[in-house]
């Protein structure tokens, strides 16, 4: 009985927080500007507990965002326009702060304590948040798990859902922040991620955070061993920590796979072991070099989109996640049919990349539509499996086209077939491009190696 009453009393907690380095962190920005750069780097306006410190540092935050100098009388500018102070109380107020402080020197210290009563704050939130769905019971305990664990995995990352945001607010606090950090000389490090291919790159910005990008091809157009060159890539050459879930191969021939295609050793040679002296050196060069790639595998074959979002969140800061493929992902929920699941998966899928603020990239399979057309085997949007869903949810939607694959079904010239011999043409139809053009990017297919190569490079080879 004692334990339900303190759940009954739960709503009586007090939120802690502390006054004085609420006001310590203002006064000091009041008597030295230059202190806001440092204290942005932890704070935002909702951090602070009182309505009218998060007022006065938003307009602090206003003022900054604009080029111009914090100074008292423009903080009290903004306050008055608010409504949050009068004229005689506001100066009164600022006075005071300007007054508290002990020592600026002291001011990330104090950003830091504020920082840390607001996430407190936010835990309890969280919690009775948490208490009042699992008592309603309305949700499965499995659920119940995953939107907890979300939740407090936003806290760890310093998100909040606060509800709707004005604007202006936006702007300042996030948009200005973005292209601050885009306009920096560290800007390649806020960017898109690249794919390792420039011309690719081009069209999509690279591989952006919070977005859903779909790999659909037919079988044997090579769409594994491209999701895993860009995988490689975007490890490898990017520095980056990436999770690739193969519900279809093992992790042993993912990894051999890769040391295939990095020590440029035939697949083949690699099933049979008929391997040259040379072959070895090769091997040897290459597993030094993925030594260091933080490219972790997954092989779990039975597996739901919450499941992986879980063990990504347990990896810990993950850039990017891979999936091979979207045809053999577990539905969280029982539906009527397949087409309601993809739908809810796809859902999942997105929802996935924007919680977990990284890009998603899934392979599809195509329906059979592209052989039933002809010789007009270019697949198109309409060709995507089961759900109309795939192509609404995704951000971008790449597609790999193979002409090589029918070429027994048309007849060539001399010419062409002489070019197909030293070179064989993938397209890469970036047929959904949330944000910029729809375009097609020619690639080589290097199939002894299962390696995909930019027309630039093999331009810069000849």
């Amino acid at each position: 009985m004692d334990n339900l009453n303190n759940y009954q009393d739960f709503d009586n907690v007090n939120m802690p927080f502390s006054l004085d380095a609420e006001q310590a962190v203002l006064g000091s920005v009041l008597i030295d500007p230059l202190c806001m750069s440092q204290v942005q780097l932890y704070l935002r306006p909702e951090h602070f507990y009182l309505p009218q410190h998060r007022s006065i540092f938003g307009a602090m935050v206003s003022i900054e965002s604009v080029g111009g100098r914090i100074d008292p009388l423009l903080v009290l500018d903004h306050l008055k326009k608010e409504n949050v102070y009068d004229d005689a109380g506001g100066r009164n107020y600022l006075f005071q702060l300007a007054q508290i402080v002990p020592s600026t020197a002291n001011v990330e210290a104090y950003a830091k304590i504020v920082r840390e009563k607001y996430y407190i704050r936010t835990l309890i939130n969280v919690s009775k948040n948490i208490i009042t769905s699992a008592a309603q019971e309305e949700e499965s305990a499995d659920n119940l798990l995953d939107s907890a664990e979300q939740k407090i995995y936003d806290i760890r990352q310093g998100k909040t859902t606060t509800g709707p945001s004005k604007i202006s607010d936006i702007i300042i606090n996030d948009v200005y922040d973005r292209l601050h950090k885009l306009s920096s000389p560290d800007k390649e490090l806020y960017k898109g991620y690249p794919t390792g291919y420039s011309d690719l790159d081009s069209v999509i910005t690279g591989l952006n955070k919070s977005d859903f990008i779909l790999i659909g091809a037919r079988p044997a157009m090579g769409k594994t061993s491209f999701a895993l060159n860009i995988a490689r890539n975007v490890s490898l050459l990017g520095k980056r920590k990436v999770l690739f879930f193969s519900l279809e191969m093992t992790k042993e021939q993912l990894a051999q796979r890769v040391l295939s295609t990095e020590a440029r050793v035939q697949g083949n040679k690699m099933r049979t072991g008929d391997f040259e002296p040379d072959d070895w050196t090769r091997l040897g060069l290459a597993t030094a070099v993925l030594n260091d790639c933080e490219l972790y595998f997954d092989d779990s074959s039975d597996i739901s989109v919450s499941e992986m979002k879980a063990r990504t969140r347990r990896l810990k800061n993950v850039d990017c996640v891979f999936i091979d493929y979207l045809g053999l992902i577990k539905s969280g929920s029982r539906k009527e049919n397949r087409v309601q699941e993809v739908t809810g998966i796809t859902k999942d899928l997105k929802n996935m990349a924007k919680d977990l603020n990284i890009p998603v990239i899934c392979c599809a399979q195509l329906s059979r539509s592209t052989e039933g057309r002809g010789k007009a085997h270019r697949p198109q949007l309409a060709d995507l499996r089961e759900s109309g869903s795939i192509e609404q949810d995704a951000d971008i939607v790449l597609m790999l086209y193979r002409a090589e694959y029918y070429k027994g079904e048309t007849e060539k010239s001399d010419d062409e077939q002489d070019q197909d011999s030293s070179a064989n043409k993938v397209e890469v139809i970036v047929a959904k491009n949330r944000h910029g053009p729809t375009k097609t990017v020619e690639l080589i297919w290097d199939s002894d190696h299962t390696l995909f190569v930019s027309m630039e490079r093999v331009r810069n080879d000849m």
